[in-house]
């Protein structure tokens, strides 16, 4: 049985199909995986508490600055490493190990198949089974304020 949706998983689940648009953040028109979380917090906190800089595609293949996990920590609450996946939890991920993390979602769906929402190019909004191999590419899980 479906967990009851959490007020962040309902109002991600709103952009389910919305296309992928690299830095943007509007409902239904495109966005990218930070335009989702942002377009999330703010239908469910108002006005965004910083506006992110502009960043190309490739922003995070070189250097080393963790600059999403970075602002998730200034913005967003830390869960404890060891705490249970809850529903509506935002996910970094570090899409290869070495490089810094640059892909988010949210968690729709804990328990035995757990599964997230995201931004993923080429693909839009779209709702994936939280698999092994994405699991094992988690930095670091933060809830809404």
């Amino acid at each position: 049985m479906a967990e009851p949706l959490c007020p962040v998983v309902e109002a991600a689940r709103g952009w389910l199909g919305t296309p992928y648009v690299h830095q943007s953040s509007v409902k239904g028109c495109g966005a990218d995986c930070l335009g989702l979380i942002r377009g999330v917090w703010r239908e469910v906190h108002g006005a965004e508490p910083e506006t992110p800089p502009a960043y190309t595609a490739d922003w995070a293949e070189c250097g080393n600055d963790e600059v999403l996990l970075l602002a998730a920590m200034r913005h967003l609450v830390p869960v404890e490493p060891h705490a249970g996946l809850i529903q509506g939890q935002v996910l970094l991920f570090r899409m290869r190990q070495g490089a810094i993390a640059k892909h988010l979602g949210i968690l729709s769906e804990a328990g035995a198949e757990p599964r997230f929402l995201h931004a993923y190019t080429y693909h839009g909004v779209i709702e994936s089974p939280l698999t092994t191999p994405w699991q094992s590419r988690i930095v670091a899980r933060f809830s809404f304020p």
